[in-house]
C-alpha cells in the first residue's frame, strides 16, 4: 500500500488525518504544488520553492521555525523511496490554513505530500500533437491571488471537466477581459512569425514555474520571449502553439478549434530549453 507524508509524518494511504473543518475542503484556504522527481533529484525545487513562499506570504500563513526547504525535500525523496517511484514520480504538495470557521483559527499551515509513478522520466515532446478548444463557461479574475496555485481551482477543475467531455487534451482559459491566459493544466506560448509570446502574470495566469524557467532559459539564449496580452484572434492566427508545466515540460498543439498549427519553432525551442 503506498504511503502519504502528513505534517512530516508518513502514513499509509488511506488514513484518517483530515477533519471535516478542514479550511482548505470548506473553502480553498490552501495552495497545491505538483512537481517532478527523477533519478532521486527533486526538479526546479528552487523555483518550486520561491513560487510555494511567495504564496505563503500573499496569504499570510506562518510557517514554522523548523519549516525548511531542505526538511520538505527531504520528505519528498524519503516518501519517493517509500512508494518504489525514486526513479520517475509526480509529486504534489498540498498547504493549508488548518481547521475552523472562517472567522476562527490561526495562520498555521498544515500540508500533505503526496507521490505517484511517472511512466516516463525524460522531457519528450509529444510526436502527436494536442487538440484544445476554448473554456467558454467561465472567466478568470486578475488579482493578487490569480497567479497562485490555490486550493479554490474551480475554473480549472471546470475547464478539464470540459476538455474530457468533448474528447479533447486540453481547454484554453479566458480572463474577464476575454484574454487567453493559461489552459486547464498549463501555461500557454505562441509564435506567430517568428516571435513567440507569452500572457505576462498581470492577465491572471498561473505562476508556472516551467514558464519561468523558460523565460530564465531563453533570456540566457538570446531567444526573446514577449510577455503581452493574447487574444483569441491571436491564438486562432498564430503559426504555432505550445503549453509548459513542471511534468511535461514543452507539449505542442497542432489544433485549436478549426485552426491548426506546426511545430518547426517548437522543436527548437525544446531542443534549446529541456
Amino acid at each position: 500500500m503506498n504511503m502519504i507524508c502528513f505534517n512530516g509524518k508518513f502514513l499509509q494511504t488511506g488514513s484518517p488525518i483530515l477533519q471535516v473543518d478542514n479550511r482548505g475542503y470548506r473553502y480553498g484556504d490552501g495552495i497545491f504544488e505538483t512537481m517532478k522527481v527523477c533519478d532521486g533529484q527533486a526538479l526546479l525545487s528552487e523555483l518550486h520553492f520561491e513560487r510555494m513562499r511567495n504564496a505563503f506570504y500573499v496569504l499570510q500563513y506562518q510557517l514554522p521555525s523548523f519549516f525548511t526547504n531542505e526538511k520538505l525535500t527531504e520528505e519528498i525523496l524519503q516518501l519517493c523511496k517509500n512508494n518504489n517511484c525514486i526513479e520517475s514520480a509526480r509529486v504534489r504538495l498540498s498547504f493549508f490554513r488548518g481547521n475552523g470557521g472562517l472567522f476562527e483559527g490561526g495562520n498555521d499551515i498544515e500540508y500533505i505530500i503526496e507521490c505517484w509513478p511517472l511512466p516516463v522520466k525524460e522531457y519528450t515532446l509529444n510526436e502527436i500533437g494536442l487538440v484544445v478548444d476554448f473554456f467558454r463557461n467561465g472567466k478568470k479574475s486578475c488579482d493578487i491571488f490569480s497567479n497562485l496555485k490555490s486550493g479554490n481551482h474551480l475554473i480549472y477543475a471546470m475547464a478539464a471537466h470540459d476538455a474530457k467531455k468533448n474528447h479533447l487534451d486540453d481547454c484554453l482559459v479566458q480572463n474577464v477581459n476575454d484574454r487567453i491566459i493559461d489552459t486547464a493544466i498549463a501555461n500557454i506560448f505562441l509564435i506567430k512569425n517568428g516571435q513567440v509570446f507569452t500572457p505576462p502574470l498581470s492577465e491572471g495566469c498561473i505562476a508556472g514555474v516551467m514558464r519561468k524557467y523558460i523565460l530564465q532559459k531563453a533570456e540566457i539564449a538570446s531567444l526573446k520571449i514577449l510577455e503581452v496580452p493574447i487574444s483569441v484572434e491571436d491564438i486562432l492566427f498564430a503559426d504555432e502553439l505550445f503549453i509548459t508545466n513542471a511534468i511535461k515540460g514543452i507539449n505542442w498543439i497542432s489544433q485549436c478549434g478549426e485552426a491548426k498549427y506546426g511545430n518547426t519553432m517548437i522543436k527548437k525551442i525544446f531542443t534549446q530549453m529541456i
